[in-house]
């Protein structure tokens, strides 16, 4: 079975160029995945000259004439650009034309777009953003990491089940363990939306754990950890940073010091698969649950290796029939 993916070539910092270069590594390491990118035709054209022979069999380019800008008003963007590229992608998952899409682009636009345009469950208050962070023991998914910034009770408790989903069938965690985030692991912690959540996740049947706090996100202290969009995100970037800058300390005080050069070539076997486990490039793209259609965000610093990634993302996620995992839940 051909899985086709629909994918917004203007959308991030390092368009099309990058995005291209990962539509054709894609390609090439996928035989069943075929690629539609969307974007200005004369732009993306060039960008796929280095591809293989066998890699532009399968991509395809569909014109758009505008972009979504990273700073444009979400919705606004959405609505009045319909000739957009990251439009035009989604546009082709509700006609039936891909399986999926995906975009580096404005995370707000994607969002909008994946309400307004592909559609949200019936049984979703709001959609979701989660990311599978790899931890010390565990593979552990976070949500919401920005779609909403705020959430009332009964959005923790929707984003609860499709983590719940995600972590059993694309994550293959038998009973996944719940926890909501919040400033302590005491049942008189959290304020009034997740002390509500809390007690509403408690009647659930889920396998629910209580409280997390943000330190035990990295040991791996549950298999799904959920929160509002402020919070997922300023934890997420927090990570990326922190885990970017002990790169640079470490490269910086090398350089300061001969003998830690010289024991740094025994350590640098361990030191790439250390940074290989947690960089994000590897493993790329965040769904949106709670849409009816698969739509994946790709971090807006991706270059090939990340889009190579997130596309990944994308195709074991159709594979794997997320949507229709998550709307059997919730129904």
């Amino acid at each position: 079975m051909t899985i086709t993916i629909a994918l917004d070539a203007m959308g991030g910092d390092n368009a099309p160029r990058e995005i291209c270069k990962g539509a054709a590594l894609a390609c090439q390491e996928f035989s069943d995945l075929e690629i539609v990118l969307t974007g200005d035709a004369e732009k993306i054209k060039p960008c796929l000259a280095g591809a293989s022979m066998e890699a532009r069999k399968r991509l395809r380019v569909v014109h758009a004439a505008e972009a979504v800008a990273m700073d444009e008003q979400p919705v606004t963007a959405i609505r009045k650009k319909r000739d957009s590229s990251m439009r035009i992608a989604m546009e082709m998952v509700r006609a039936g034309e891909a399986q999926g899409c995906l975009s580096a682009g404005n995370t707000g636009a994607i969002v909008a777009g994946g309400v307004l345009v592909v559609g949200k469950l019936p049984t979703i208050d709001r959609p979701a953003l989660g990311v599978p962070l790899p931890t010390i023991n565990r593979w552990t998914f976070l949500l919401d990491v920005g779609a909403s910034v705020r959430a009332r009770p009964v959005n923790l408790y929707q984003y609860a089940r499709m983590g719940n989903v995600y972590s059993k069938k694309i994550l293959n965690v038998a009973e996944p363990e719940i926890a909501l985030l919040s400033n302590g692991t005491e049942e008189i912690k959290g304020d009034e939306v997740v002390a509500e959540a809390r007690e509403t996740l408690a009647k659930s049947g889920l396998n629910f754990k209580g409280y997390v706090e943000g330190d035990d996100v990295p040991w791996g202290r549950a298999d799904v950890v959920v929160c509002d969009g402020f919070m997922g995100n300023v934890l997420l970037k927090f990570g990326e940073g922190l885990m970017q800058g002990a790169r640079s300390i470490i490269a910086e005080e090398m350089g300061h010091r001969f003998l830690p050069k010289v024991g740094m070539l025994f350590m640098i076997p361990m030191v790439k698969a250390l940074w290989a486990r947690f960089n994000y490039e590897k493993y790329g793209g965040t769904p949106l649950l709670g849409v009816k259609g698969t739509v994946v965000k790709a971090h807006g610093r991706s270059k090939a290796l990340a889009i190579l990634g997130a596309l990944s993302a994308a195709r074991n996620f159709i594979v794997r029939d997320g949507v229709g995992q998550i709307r059997e839940e919730l129904e």
